[in-house]
């Protein structure tokens, strides 16, 4: 089995085109077959490692512009060099997720074809993890970015923020930096429970 995240954008018609922007910051994360667009202002991956699954998520979450949906299940093999050539019931599933996203909390939905087990237990992980990240303020933002993604401690992070240990502690504190991180490890382990191991499918 494998992830299919679909991801369309919230009040496309009133604002800019966020498609490229965002390819762009997804670039870095490992992708089985890349995100690209597939219609209008939608895009879609194709993903078999679960913690790169969970950094997509997170991404996505944190801009707050996006339908997501996320769809596990087999795929059609061989596997097309383009996401959009691909088929499949995870396919299928995707599209159901992203169009039960425009009308669920945090714009997101998991689908799996069970509804149960570990896809339920995913998408409830992030639901919460999503309420976590949208509280963070843009100094919030910028400690996590050094304190959780760049591996600093408090101090070193103070020193680079030009603030004190204490100040940047409360600062994680309110952004919610450990239930942050554990959200995340939750995520790529239930993750884990609906993806075979990385590396099945990249001969496909």
């Amino acid at each position: 089995m494998l992830a299919v995240l679909t991801a369309d954008q919230q009040h496309s018609r009133t604002g800019p085109d966020r498609v490229p922007d965002t390819l762009d910051r997804l670039a870095g994360v490992p992708q089985l077959r890349g995100f690209e667009r597939t219609a209008g202002d939608e895009f879609q991956g194709v993903l078999d490692d679960p913690a790169a699954l969970a950094r997509a998520l997170e991404l996505l979450l944190r801009s707050g512009e996006w339908n997501v949906g996320l769809g596990f299940g087999p795929v059609d093999l061989p596997l097309p060099p383009s996401t959009r050539a691909g088929s499949g019931p995870a396919f299928l599933h995707a599209r159901e997720a992203v169009t039960a996203a425009k009308s669920s909390p945090w714009r997101l939905r998991v689908v799996d074809g069970t509804g149960a087990g570990p896809a339920r237990a995913l998408e409830t992980t992030l639901w919460l993890w999503a309420a976590v990240l949208a509280r963070r303020t843009p100094r919030g933002w910028e400690v996590a970015e050094l304190v959780d993604a760049g591996g600093l401690s408090y101090e070193e992070a103070g020193r680079r923020l030009g603030i004190t240990q204490s100040a940047v502690s409360q600062r994680a504190q309110a952004a919610g930096i450990v239930e942050g991180r554990r959200a995340r490890e939750l995520v790529t382990y239930l993750a884990t429970q609906l993806i075979d191991p990385p590396g099945d499918h990249h001969d496909a």
